[in-house]
């Protein structure tokens, strides 16, 4: 009998998302926009603290409105970690701004804030248009936005936070996705909780939420007939997948509990082999959404791509650290501010599965899998 697969971070849906679904359907309200996509926007922006939640239909999709309604266009520049997606920087390509990479702190994997500081500075003494800088919640773990959020006030810089891995993350009390002039989440199928695909633009401004609703459908104007004076995006989310979203959201304190659990057990696990941490560790605040180890080769006498092999023959996803976008062909040339931590991270670090979804028996073989492999080494 062929055995069954186990995923990094699959979706984690079942009886509650199947039945807000169906009244979604029996509604007549399958198109974007209806009941359930004004309802979601409502229940995560009173979850996050902020004013307005627009839905979208991609996180990616929320990042380049947002980048739109703070004004980044052709010569400018907004500052990205290079430690992230390709969507962070895809975004502001799209807007004709130019991407400026980053480096990482390497304990946690976020913007590397002393480095930003600098950046900035430079930037600014340089006469160059800085439009915004994009912090990345790295892995479902706020940055650092005690000292990011004075740094760029310094500026005179805006925030848009990339939130996307980090519903449900929070910071000395203050939730992820509020920190920034405007924060983003994303509900891929991977994500802490997922719409099959959709995202979130939050921000207390009224101007932006009202700039980037425009923007989403098509820029519309509110007349009879279609009338259009900006270039607009079909950006808005399904009112069946908001109420996908409604149904998850419900559950989402659950699932964090979850993955806690198993970050719990993988700290348990590598405790005492040298040369092995996990990333980010100790955080309060971190929703979990992906546990990754970091290893040291030299002091653990094996390489994270030996354990990833090993954890593949038993039909375990794992996955590398994000390859730094500075080192992206696409992205050659383009200026970036690093001290190697990223690249080290990308070597040295790995993604274990981390699923609310995932079974006892699941759990159980990724243990014995990983217990097995140590005893080899």
């Amino acid at each position: 009998m062929p055995v069954d697969k186990i995923y990094l971070s699959p979706p984690d849906v079942g009886p509650l998302e199947e039945q807000y679904a169906l009244l979604a359907i029996r509604s007549g309200w399958v198109a974007p926009l209806g009941p359930e996509v004004d309802a979601f926007e409502a229940e995560v922006a009173r979850r996050v603290g902020t004013a307005h939640a627009v839905g979208t239909n991609s996180g990616t999709a929320a990042l380049h409105l947002g980048l739109l309604a703070l004004g980044a266009g052709p010569n400018q520049v907004v500052v990205v970690p290079t430690l992230t997606f390709a969507a962070t920087a895809n975004a502001v390509v799209y807007t004709g701004a130019r991407p400026y990479f980053v480096d990482c702190d390497p304990s946690t994997g976020n913007i590397d804030v002393d480095l930003l500081d600098e950046v900035l500075t430079r930037l600014r003494r340089d006469g160059r248009q800085v439009a915004a800088v994009i912090p990345v919640d790295m892995f479902g773990r706020c940055a650092d936005y005690e000292r990011i959020l004075p740094v760029c006030a310094a500026a005179g810089v805006p925030i848009l936070e990339d939130a996307a891995e980090a519903l449900g993350a929070s910071r000395a009390g203050r939730a992820a996705g509020s920190f920034g002039t405007a924060g983003i989440f994303s509900f891929n199928g991977n994500k802490i909780i997922t719409t099959s695909g959709g995202g979130m633009l939050l921000t207390d401004d009224d101007t932006i939420a009202h700039r980037v609703r425009h923007l989403a459908t098509q820029a519309r104007r509110p007349v009879a007939h279609y009338e259009h004076t900006d270039i607009g995006y079909n950006y808005r989310l399904s009112n069946v997948l908001a109420a996908i979203g409604r149904a998850q959201l419900r559950r989402l304190d659950t699932m964090i509990d979850r993955r806690r659990d198993l970050r719990e057990n993988y700290a348990k696990t590598f405790a005492a082999i040298p040369g092995v941490r996990l990333l980010g560790e100790g955080d309060p605040g971190d929703n979990c959404w992906l546990t990754v180890i970091v290893v040291d080769p030299d002091e653990a006498g094996w390489a994270v791509g030996e354990l990833a092999t090993h954890l593949a023959e038993q039909h375990i996803e794992t996955r590398p650290v994000w390859m730094p976008m500075h080192l992206q062909p696409v992205h050659a040339g383009v200026e970036a501010a690093v001290t190697g931590a990223a690249e080290r991270l990308f070597s040295t670090g790995l993604a274990l599965p981390s699923g609310s979804a995932m079974t006892e028996t699941h759990r159980a073989r990724v243990e014995h899998a990983i217990d097995e492999f140590l005893a080899s080494r």
